[in-house]
């Protein structure tokens, strides 16, 4: 994921609310969301290293990951996309699942990792050293940055993911959170994050909805997990320049 928003604990119905948006260059082979025949995951699917850049399993739990934006940081190392996917493989929780991961953090590729069961929600982070974080209740924003690290496309999506929830939040109409992730408009200058790209890209990146012939953004997804373990999983996928593909909606039983 490049633009996450996500409300823990603030609804009386839903635990997690999540809308995110996968950036990717068109070329990279992906599967897109559905039930893995060979792993309890419920995801898109990167079929160049294997992993998922956003999953949630039939238990409730959710993970998800973005890079850090650092041209300085090596990329070297394991797929981060494997961070999401192997938790969701076994039954670790997700608070001695983010302390565990501190001490091969290092093994991975520059990542931001969240992870969400039942009970707790956690951050971590391998740039620029390994951390960690317990999510507290609220909406949050996570980009190519340190969680709630105030990125103007990350805090517009949740402003909208609020006025979303303060209106109700009713998870029969998600168009509102569509509407949000499909936002192209580009932050201004003085507001942009200076990761070493230069300006021009930095404008180009800034906004929720990337489009581009060779990169932009692949995936559209929001999750609503409810307080007994049910929910729902809907994906939107984009070709070159925006073009629409598709759209997939999973129901989660309770």
């Amino acid at each position: 994921m490049c633009v996450v928003a996500f409300a823990w604990n603030v609804h009386p119905r839903w635990r997690l609310v999540l809308a995110g948006n996968r950036d990717e260059f068109h070329a990279r082979p992906t599967a897109p969301l559905a039930r893995w025949e060979d792993a309890p995951v419920i995801g898109g699917r990167d079929l160049e290293a294997g992993g998922t850049w956003l999953g949630v399993d039939d238990a409730g739990r959710c993970a998800l990951v973005t890079n850090v934006r650092d041209l300085r940081a090596s990329q070297d190392g394991l797929s981060r996309g494997l961070l999401a996917s192997d938790w969701l493989r076994g039954t670790q929780d997700a608070g001695n699942a983010s302390r565990e991961l501190l001490g091969r953090a290092g093994t991975y590729r520059p990542f931001n990792l969240l992870l969400a069961d039942r009970e707790h929600c956690t951050w971590t982070s391998n740039l620029p050293a390994p951390r960690r974080a317990l999510v507290g209740p609220g909406v949050h924003t996570l980009s190519n940055a340190a969680l709630d690290s105030g990125w103007p496309k990350a805090v517009a999506l949740g402003t909208r993911l609020q006025a979303w929830l303060d209106d109700g939040g009713d998870g029969n109409d998600l168009s509102p959170l569509f509407a949000a992730l499909a936002d192209d408009h580009v932050h201004p200058d003085a507001a942009l994050p200076d990761t070493g790209i230069g300006l021009e890209r930095e404008r180009w990146l800034s906004s929720a909805f990337i489009r581009g012939e060779d990169y932009g953004t692949r995936a559209s997804t929001v999750v609503l997990l409810d307080r007994d373990g049910g929910g729902v999983v809907v994906e939107r996928r984009w070709g070159p320049m925006g073009a629409a593909l598709g759209e997939t909606r999973v129901e989660l039983a309770s």
